[in-house]
């Protein structure tokens, strides 16, 4: 089973489908009041507080997200100060929540379930207040945890095959997946549900960095055993999923390679028990890198989505001006920003609409997108009341900046049937999807276009929220039955599959 045998991603992708996928248990019991620990801790292990008391960035959070090349040529080493801020506001605790269980640590970036499964490393030389190690970000002690002393930046390079961005970074940031701590819920969907819920983290981490000036572009072609090694992973229950290399130094020259010793660290146990998925260890070892070649040809020729010429009505869209733009902080979008639990079936402004949409989609940073500005999915609206938009289906052209109608009417109904029959998507001014076509992303990339195509959707998904907090309404992102979101869509979506879903509307008060 390799990475070409492409075989594999599309039988987990069907077999995850809702409602009736053949990798799905229907007599799967989630208990709700025993859920797994949400952070990985270690014990005794030696710590550094973060440094947060420095101000917040002054760019606009619209702004932000807008930033579509990493600030690719910027030679900058991150202070310690700029580092703690990328991983508070990427997927530190911002609030505490009271719930009927007791109290809940809210994050700083939505996750399905509120199960919080991604984890966050950091790998980087030494940078002015932080000496150079491999370190394990913990958002309970708002701490790093010192794994490994000394400078390591050469393994995850070669691991990423000599990928410029992250052979030149002072720093990087490493995400992974905590498979039972999702699955729990959701079982070998669960996934999908990391890419999801890395790509909205990686969201923040974005436009966080473009705000402190920080260089950072998402990496996902990488040797995977030589980084769960680095990192003293567990491969059964722990998975890599991207690196997002921080800054860039003027010296090319890494110090040499070191051979990572085994870690011995003990961890508390994040539940009292563990039910194995062996679909979710197949699709990662089969869209799994094995060596610096693999690696290094990841970035060559990457596919783009392609839209059919319009056929239908085109409504340009209307973005605010620099002067109408909100000017609210990142940080402070971060901080008030919260997924959605009614909607209050009141319109949005086609403006804001627009305005979501245009500073979301003008490209991720990352090693499987070229040129800047390219994507692998493609975007459809089911809007239900946005004012100026006839409700109905849309599809939206990236290079014309328009929504193209495929189909007017009244879809309420039919948008919360699509939604897993939530009445979220039923009550929100809009539901966006975006759609990818995986047969030519999987033929270019293999089973690991599947990831690829995942984090494309989920980093854009992730601007739409923050774009939607900071123009002050509310989004949330759903789940959905997988066939009849592209039938509805249909003829023009054809054999096109849902990589994510997020609802955008006012928010009913209580």
């Amino acid at each position: 089973m390799t990475n070409r045998d492409t075989g594999v991603a599309l039988h987990y992708h069907r077999g995850t489908n809702h409602p009736d996928g053949s990798l799905m248990n229907s007599h799967h019991v989630w208990d709700p009041m025993n859920p797994p620990l949400p952070y990985k801790l270690y014990r005794d292990v030696e710590s550094v507080p973060l440094a947060l008391d420095g101000p917040p960035s002054e760019l606009p959070a619209m702004t932000a997200i807008s930033v579509n090349d990493g600030a690719a040529g910027v030679v900058r080493t991150p202070e310690f100060e700029a580092l703690s801020r990328i991983l508070h506001y990427s997927a530190g605790i911002t609030k505490t929540l009271r719930r009927a269980g007791g109290p809940m640590a809210f994050r700083a970036a939505a996750c399905t379930g509120a199960l919080f499964h991604i984890e966050l490393y950091m790998v980087c030389g030494d940078i002015p207040g932080l000496a150079a190690g491999v370190y394990h970000y913990d958002p309970d002690g708002s701490s790093l945890d010192l794994l490994r002393k000394g400078d390591y930046r050469s393994t995850v390079a070669d691991a990423a095959g000599g990928e410029p961005g992250v052979a030149y970074a002072p720093a990087s940031i490493v995400f992974t997946d905590v498979t039972w701590r999702n699955a729990c819920k959701y079982q070998a969907r669960e996934y999908r549900h990391a890419f999801w819920d890395c790509g909205t983290i990686l969201a923040n981490t974005l436009a966080v960095s473009a705000a402190s000036g920080v260089p950072a572009r998402v990496t996902a072609g990488f040797v995977d055993d030589s980084v769960s090694e680095l990192l003293g992973l567990d491969p059964l229950r722990e998975l890599p999923l991207a690196v997002v290399p921080l800054g860039a130094s003027p010296d090319s020259t890494l110090p040499p390679r070191k051979t990572p010793h085994p870690l011995k660290f003990e961890t508390v146990p994040i539940s009292g028990h563990e039910i194995d998925f062996p679909a979710i260890r197949e699709m990662h070892a089969a869209s799994s890198l094995a060596s610096y070649e693999e690696a290094e040809s990841w970035r060559v020729n990457p596919p783009r989505s392609s839209m059919p010429a319009p056929a239908g009505r085109l409504t340009p869209l209307r973005s605010a001006s620099e002067e109408e733009t909100p000017m609210d902080s990142v940080e402070s979008v971060i901080l008030r920003r919260g997924s959605t639990r009614r909607f209050s079936r009141e319109s949005i402004s086609f403006t804001q609409l627009s305005t979501a949409l245009e500073r979301a989609t003008r490209g991720v940073p990352a090693d499987f997108l070229t040129p800047a500005g390219s994507a692998l999915n493609d975007i459809y609206l089911l809007v239900n009341a946005v004012d100026g938009v006839a409700p109905g289906a849309y599809a939206f052209h990236r290079d014309r900046l328009a929504l193209e109608l495929l189909r007017e009417g009244e879809f309420r109904a039919e948008a919360g049937l699509l939604g897993l029959g939530q009445a979220l998507a039923a009550d929100a001014s809009v539901n966006i999807f975006l759609m990818c076509d995986l047969a030519p992303v999987l033929e270019r990339f293999g089973n690991r276009g599947y990831r690829a195509a995942q984090l494309d959707a989920s980093i854009t998904a992730g601007r739409v929220y923050l774009a939607s907090y900071a123009q002050r309404f509310g989004a949330t992102g759903l789940t959905f039955f997988d066939d009849q979101v592209t039938d509805f869509f249909s003829p023009h979506a054809q054999g096109k599959s849902v990589m994510f879903m997020v609802s955008l509307g006012k928010r009913q008060r209580s």
